[in-house]
């Protein structure tokens, strides 16, 4: 069992950055994938990055690819998503989610997941 608590979202205006951070509990999230997806009001939920358990691989949402990057610590329990240049269109609820057989790009693909955190980027 994972539990996971996103923070770091907020106000920003666009062309700025922000680092979201995902804290799980756990004494087995370094074998665990890691996602980030976000959810902006009447859309589906995207899929934005993934890390698999090593942080050896990512892979990312075209809309986000060269602006965002996930990174991971497992020795804290922590996964980052640090997001640059940001765009009005990048305003949304921001998940992070994890599972301990996969690092996909479909939310089917994830068994755990976080409340999220709003970020939301003025233009």
């Amino acid at each position: 069992q994972v539990q996971l608590v996103e923070s770091g979202g907020g106000l920003v205006q666009a062309g700025g950055s922000l680092r979201l951070s995902c804290a799980a509990s756990g004494r087995t999230f370094g074998s665990y994938g890691m996602g980030w997806f976000r959810q902006a009001p009447g859309k589906e939920r995207e899929f934005v990055a993934a890390i698999a358990w090593s942080g050896g691989s990512t892979h990312y949402g075209d809309s986000v690819k060269g602006r965002f990057t996930i990174s991971r610590d497992n020795a804290k329990n922590t996964v980052y998503l640090q997001m640059n240049s940001l765009k009005p269109e990048d305003t949304a609820v921001y998940y992070c989610a994890a599972d301990p057989d996969t690092y996909g790009s479909s939310d089917d693909d994830y068994d755990y997941w976080g409340q999220g955190t709003q970020v939301t980027v003025s233009s």
